[in-house]
């Protein structure tokens, strides 16, 4: 499906390359042929169709648009067939008139619709209330012993007062019995709270954990909500890791033609100068860091 056919309907080339003007051979444009370059494509004037690089959109008899295996043809007038550029339908004879000499007409195929361009996905996160720290989408911020955040996997989650533990919306945490316990009887383990962790773009930014740090236009750095993702020349958005950008298309495409949409950037967080304890423990900004007891690190505000 991904195939040219050349003039004379017997033989075709990968989409992305063309016929040469005898049809016996393949020719991969300058820049297409490199697993890190997309295929261009023609669109139609319905904005919804497109033909292959070097095809012509040419209205078929149904009112569809089919592409002509050639580039800037002409359409004939019966809306079936289509003759090379600067040459003229001759429907009579089943001819392309030219002074260097006539050719058999040429038949259109069908062209393919275009993927829109998907909306950039914008990533949607909770910030903790250190206005620094940050976590997944539907999960809840609750503060560590060493006063930094971590993430409950629960939305609207109830924060047990040791700092290591969560429980769900509408429970209260047993620390005795390690359980969340309702009003209706029933009780469930305690979930345990992973620390936030960090992409750190420089110094004094960094991203959440599992995201890209990319430059914005601004020159700032932003956050790809994807792990070593690819940064768009756009400076706005970002594809997976193997595709390329494709601005005219706006969406991300990978070799051979799969498409998928591409994300949008969100501004990366000021990292607040954390007060470094050791090389693994830090207190956030304005406090001090003190030894516990039990030889770990505490944050005194």
């Amino acid at each position: 499906p991904q195939g040219v056919p050349c003039a004379g309907g017997h033989r075709c080339c990968p989409r992305g390359s063309h016929c040469s003007a005898d049809g016996e051979s393949c020719i991969t444009s300058p820049g297409t042929g490199g697993s890190h370059v997309a295929p261009r494509a023609v669109p139609c004037p319905d904005g919804q169709s497109e033909c292959p690089n070097n095809a012509t959109c040419c209205v078929t008899a149904s009112g569809a648009w089919g592409c002509c295996p050639m580039p800037q043809a002409s359409c004939c007038a019966d809306k079936v067939h289509c003759c090379p550029h600067a040459t003229v339908c001759d429907l009579a004879h089943g001819r392309c008139l030219s002074p260097a000499g006539d050719v058999p007409l040429g038949t259109p195929f069908p062209a393919w619709k275009r993927q829109p361009p998907a909306p950039a996905v914008a990533l949607h996160q909770v910030l903790c209330p250190d206005g620094r720290s940050v976590c997944p989408d539907g999960a809840t911020c609750c503060q560590l012993p060493s006063a930094q955040y971590g993430c409950c996997p629960l939305q609207n989650a109830v924060c047990c007062s040791d700092g290591q533990h969560c429980c769900p919306q509408g429970t209260a945490c047993d620390l005795e019995r390690s359980t969340c316990t309702s009003s209706g009887g029933w009780a469930r383990p305690l979930a345990s709270l992973p620390k936030v962790r960090d992409v750190k773009c420089d110094e004094e930014t960094s991203c959440p954990d599992g995201s890209t740090c990319c430059r914005l236009s601004s020159g700032a750095w932003g956050c790809c909500p994807l792990e070593e993702a690819v940064c768009c020349p756009d400076h706005v958005h970002c594809c997976p890791q193997g595709y390329t950008c494709d601005p005219e298309g706006g969406s991300c495409l990978q070799e051979g033609g799969h498409r998928r949409p591409w994300l949008q950037k969100t501004p990366a967080l000021a990292r607040g100068g954390d007060v470094k304890c050791d090389e693994e423990t830090s207190c956030p900004d304005g406090n001090t860091c003190c030894r516990l007891s039990l030889g770990t690190w505490g944050c005194c505000p």
